[in-house]
């Protein structure tokens, strides 16, 4: 099972640290393929003056310590096409934000590394849209065909993340998790799922008492893995606090979804 973790943005280099010190055991963990992640620049903020992390020189240098340091593979995202080389550098994954998931020239440039390209689905899509950004990537590196064993040869993920419902709301339908796994490996991000965009004026709100119940509902229709923002104390977080998990419930979580793929035979 794959497994992405860490901390929502680069706040600081201490933070990282202390965060991918407490997921080590995780990355030993002999049934889960374990990521990093945490990102260097949040470029789609509510507000202008919301905390974006280092930018692209200075989290990448943070992220490559973390990578030689605990050995970890690094998931970050991108959004613009010029950074896809420079992360794919330091990168095992490059993730598509759900805002930018049918931006052509950033999916483009992400497939011409060597890198995954991890798209997230835009919350204003259909799970059947996403086929369109899968083929962009897959006709980009030249595979043959088209359908999830060619998506997962090839290195192309899907996550999904929730869908608008009103405003200021997501839903997540589980039905998605199945049509999209029709034509590529599916993580499901059961942290971003509980955000409430824009919920509290200046910033995005959210309820991570809900992150378990669709983690664990998301395991038994079966998916490819699970991402899960997490912070030691996520009332303090600069980005997405409301929706991550605290590093102790971490454990919990991954464990149940764990069971519950072995007793169904994922």
């Amino acid at each position: 099972m794959i497994l992405i973790a860490g901390p929502c943005v680069i706040e600081s280099k201490e933070l990282v640290f202390e965060v991918a010190k407490r997921l080590v055991k995780f990355n030993e963990n002999p049934k889960l393929d374990f990521y990093f992640k945490s990102s260097f620049d949040k470029a789609n903020r509510t507000s202008i003056s919301s905390f974006r992390g280092p930018g692209l020189e200075k989290g990448c240098e943070i992220l490559a310590e973390v990578k030689k340091e605990f050995g970890f593979k690094i998931l970050t995202d991108i959004h613009e096409s010029y950074q896809a080389q420079p992360v794919g550098e330091v990168a095992d994954v490059l993730q598509i934000p759900a805002f930018l998931c049918r931006q052509t020239d950033l999916l483009v440039a992400a497939a011409k590394t060597k890198a995954v390209v991890n798209i997230k689905k835009g919350q204003f899509l259909a799970a059947s849209a996403m086929k369109h950004s899968v083929k962009k990537v897959l006709e980009t590196r030249g595979a043959s065909g088209d359908g999830y064993e060619v998506a997962k040869a090839n290195g192309v993920w899907l996550t999904e993340r929730g869908s608008t419902f009103g405003y200021g709301n997501l839903v997540v339908d589980m039905r998605n998790l199945v049509m999209m796994r029709e034509f590529a490996p599916v993580i499901f991000d059961a942290t971003h799922s509980v955000q409430m965009p824009s919920a509290l004026g200046e910033k995005s709100g959210g309820d991570a008492r809900f992150v378990p119940y669709l983690a664990r509902a998301a395991a038994s229709v079966g998916v490819d893995g699970f991402f899960y923002e997490t912070h030691i104390n996520p009332c303090e977080a600069l980005c997405d606090g409301p929706n991550m998990l605290n590093l102790d419930e971490l454990e919990k979580v991954v464990n149940d979804t764990l069971k519950i793929e072995e007793i169904l035979n994922f």
